[in-house]
């Protein structure tokens, strides 16, 4: 008898799909690991109605860890656009925890404003005051 695979993968969210966001039913049945923090290496970008992660910056960026199975992270490729629009690439969160992540290619973010708290949650609350 073959055993079904169990593997997971740790994700980091950190906008749209974070818990109480629009995307985040997409994580249902997703073990929350909890709250994180990337490592002082990344920017995060306002790109409309969600944010961008991009590498080779000086912030932290906020957000969540899930553990994902392998039909899930299928999906969530799917809504990310992998490989195309973002690319899930793995990360070392602050405290030394490897997770994958998507980010987007810096290049297409010429001229999006920076998220300077890294928090794409406090980010709306600031930009709904406008």
């Amino acid at each position: 008898m073959k055993r079904a695979s169990t593997s997971v993968t740790r994700v980091f969210v950190y906008g749209t799909l974070l818990s109480g966001e629009p995307n985040h039913h997409l994580l249902r049945g997703a073990r929350l690991v909890g709250p994180a923090r990337t490592r002082p290496c990344f920017t995060l970008y306002d790109y409309g109605p969600f944010p961008a992660l991009a590498s080779k910056g000086q912030h932290t960026v906020a957000g969540e860890v899930y553990e994902v199975d392998a039909p899930m992270l299928a999906a969530l490729d799917r809504l990310e656009g992998h490989p195309r629009f973002y690319q899930r690439s793995p990360i070392t969160l602050d405290g030394g925890a490897r997770v994958e992540a998507y980010l987007f290619p810096k290049a297409r973010l010429a001229g999006c404003p920076t998220i300077e708290s890294g928090c794409w949650r406090l980010h709306l609350q600031e930009r709904e005051s406008w």
